[in-house]
């Protein structure tokens, strides 16, 4: 199956451009369909270039010289989005010259950029950050919303959890997700009155292909027992990098842990395999790639240090929500919902109806 383009910002990211074309070619060594629109310096995108030939063929440099800059305010960065190379590579989605994008830059001057170029997909008031987090079961788990809200309501909650169970489907092949939300409490009256009410509407909203499960506490996120984490973006970003602070935590440790002493350096030559996976599942370059779910096309972020396998990790999450038709999948289960809110505002009024002819 051929896939459209996928259009990188070479720019953007702590690492350069050397590392964004690096993931680019990586990843496309592993899949020879994937073609690119490298958007940045055409002089440095085709140095890097020179290390990759399997790149040549497959990709088109769109020019620009501009950077959002990693502290630029999203406002400022919106008033240059037809001349950064961030900008340009959003807009190369929305003119139809790429199907996704892909940029290491300003998170939130790429949510604005996304967002005002694209629009939100009908139904949907806000995109959300989505992210996928290892765990210990069978599949990773996603997360959402991870810094784009940090206020929402329940209306929000509701789409976000939707929007997560669509992806979860993609990534995992499940059915029916499980879906719940992050609270401080997994009993039915615990958490604020928004997260009562979000609650509320999942668990009244049959039909939809995801299964509600109530509330999760953060210490249970990476246990494998839900598919899909829902929460605000205050809360999800807190969380997130809670995370990824006790994974680094935990690595640093076993790395002092086994240099402090010749006995420790025997042990580790001996106990290297499960040290060597442990690491694996905690390095976040393998699970690189957050998605702007929501929109009228697919943009996905890079973390900002992330390596060129991290980067290659990115642009395979972008094609395969392109292969699956994401904002389809979106568009269908929100259309499901509104049919289910129109079947029990036609058995409520039916009831009331009755009640007034008794």
């Amino acid at each position: 199956m051929s896939l459209p383009r996928i259009a990188v910002d070479a720019m953007g990211g702590d690492e350069g451009v050397q590392t964004m074309i690096s993931g680019a070619a990586l990843a496309r060594r592993r899949h020879d369909k994937f073609k690119f629109l490298l958007v940045g310096d055409e002089p440095r995108i085709k140095a890097a270039l020179e290390a990759h030939p399997n790149m040549r063929g497959a990709s088109e440099i769109l020019h620009c010289e501009d950077v959002v800059g990693g502290d630029e305010k999203p406002t400022a960065a919106l008033r240059r989005a037809k001349t950064t190379s961030m900008g340009l590579t959003v807009n190369a989605v929305k003119a139809g010259e790429a199907g996704a994008a892909v940029s290491a830059g300003n998170t939130g001057a790429l949510m604005a950029m996304s967002k005002l170029a694209l629009r939100t997909i009908k139904g949907i008031d806000r995109p959300a950050l989505a992210a996928l987090l290892p765990t210990l079961g069978e599949n990773d788990v996603i997360m959402l919303d991870l810094g784009a809200n940090t206020e929402c309501d329940a209306r929000n909650l509701v789409q976000f959890a939707i929007m997560g169970a669509a992806y979860s489907r993609i990534v995992t092949g499940l059915e029916a997700p499980r879906v719940r939300l992050l609270n401080i409490g997994t009993e039915e009256g615990k958490g604020t009155d928004v997260l009562q009410d979000a609650a509320q509407r999942l668990r009244g909203a049959t039909g939809l292909e995801l299964s509600f499960d109530g509330f999760i506490e953060a210490d249970k996120i990476n246990r494998g027992t839900c598919d899909v984490v829902v929460t605000d973006g205050f809360s999800g970003n807190i969380a997130l990098k809670a995370i990824e602070g006790a994974a680094r935590f935990v690595t640093d440790l076993l790395r002092n842990a086994f240099t402090s002493s010749t006995r420790s350096k025997i042990g580790f030559l001996v106990s290297r395999p499960a040290t060597e996976l442990l690491r694996h599942h905690l390095d976040p370059n393998n699970h690189n790639g957050a998605v702007f779910l929501g929109l009228n096309g697919v943009v996905v972020k890079s973390h900002g240090s992330a390596t060129a396998a991290g980067v290659a990790n990115a642009v395979a999450v972008a094609a395969r929500l392109l292969e699956d038709d994401l904002t389809h999948r979106i568009s269908a289960d929100l259309a499901e919902l509104g049919e289910v809110k129109l079947r029990s505002h036609a058995r409520a009024k039916s009831t009331s109806d009755e009640g007034q002819a008794a």
